[in-house]
């Protein structure tokens, strides 16, 4: 039996999005035992057409606009019983039409619209994932946060999502922005958590991860020596100690 590939490890939980990806996974763990996949599809599809004739198509929602299922602010998306919240998102609008008319570039419509349909998100109770984003314009993720990065940067803001709100993925971002704020520019912690709107005790656990590294580098550089004493990650690691390099430089 080959081992899933990391392409159908990245997206294969994404149908669960989809409505009849979400009513397969509602039978298959509410009746694990009542029906075969075979059946559970031919049921599943049987309740989509129906649920398709009777639900009206445009006019709960806006051109620009589409439907998604995101994750819930109240789970992970690795949590077991990880529930996706229905939201809308405005993809295009007005506005973006008259900057790009005007020769707004391109990829400032797209900064501002990641930063608008996860605002849009986060107001329904749900946040997106880079993940999500990239599925909506047909982009490696990694792409999405770029051009999230850009945005952050240029208003010194930090963007709701997956990644930063529930400190979940290899997202730096927001660790970063913090321990600059605190380390580098000397803010009070408890500003610096409105700033970014943080929760104190995420803003104290980054910090005191940071130091942790900081202390472990000084007696011994060595990755796995660091990795061993702070039970942090190699990935995490490396990025603290890029930061600690520049603080270093600064002093």
């Amino acid at each position: 039996m080959f081992a899933p590939s990391i392409s159908y490890k990245r997206y294969n939980s994404v149908k669960r999005r989809l409505l009849i990806g979400s009513l397969d996974q509602f039978f298959s763990t509410e009746l694990p035992a009542t029906f075969g996949p075979l059946l559970r599809q031919r049921i599943v599809e049987e309740i989509v057409e129906r649920i398709e004739k009777i639900l009206p198509r445009k006019d709960y929602l806006k051109p620009g606009q589409m439907v998604w299922n995101a994750v819930s602010t109240k789970t992970k998306p690795n949590d077991p019983n990880c529930r996706l919240v229905p939201i809308i998102l405005t993809l295009i609008d007005e506005e973006d039409i008259e900057q790009l008319r005007s020769g707004t570039k391109m990829s400032t419509i797209a900064q501002n619209a990641v930063a608008r349909i996860t605002r849009e998100a986060e107001k329904q109770g749900a946040y997106l994932s880079m993940r999500d984003i990239g599925l909506f314009c047909w982009r490696q993720d990694s792409a999405l946060s770029t051009i999230r990065k850009k945005w952050e940067a240029k208003h010194n803001e930090l963007l709701p999502f997956v990644g930063n709100k529930m400190d979940f993925g290899s997202c730096l971002t927001h660790k970063e922005m913090i321990i600059r704020k605190v380390v580098f520019e000397k803010k009070d912690p408890k500003h610096v958590a409105k700033e970014t709107k943080h929760s104190q005790r995420c803003v104290d656990r980054y910090l005191r991860d940071y130091h942790r590294v900081k202390t472990c580098a000084k007696k011994n550089n060595d990755i796995l020596f660091i990795k061993a004493a702070t039970g942090l990650s190699k990935n995490l690691i490396l990025q603290y100690l890029k930061l600690l390099h520049e603080e270093n430089n600064k002093s």
